[in-house]
């Protein structure tokens, strides 16, 4: 009697941890799954002095980027100087506004 009763006390130990070690193993695929999201691409200041083609908020690397390539993009909306050293951008309709 003893041993039926060894037996089946083995018969469940093995099935709780059977049991466990699968929860285990879905839990642990379920955490892996998740995805992060990785911050938006910023230029280094040096790839931004270089290139006038990309937009920037910094207002003095704006006007250097003037004085070097006469264009620079600044919020988005790029502007030029012009032979009289005046400054402007392009309206939606093509006119010239400037500063």
């Amino acid at each position: 009697m003893t041993n039926i009763l060894l037996i089946i006390f083995l018969l469940i130990v093995v099935f709780v941890f059977l049991f466990l070690l699968f929860f285990y193993s879905k839990r642990d695929k379920r955490l892996t799954k998740k995805t992060t999201i990785s911050p938006t691409y910023v230029p280094f200041i040096k790839e931004q002095e270089l290139n006038p083609d990309i937009s920037t908020d910094n207002w003095d690397l704006h006007k250097l980027r003037l004085n070097k390539f006469r264009r620079s993009q600044y919020k988005g909306l790029t502007f030029f100087v012009s032979s009289e050293n005046r400054i402007y951008y392009l309206s939606e309709e093509g006119d010239k506004v400037y500063c």
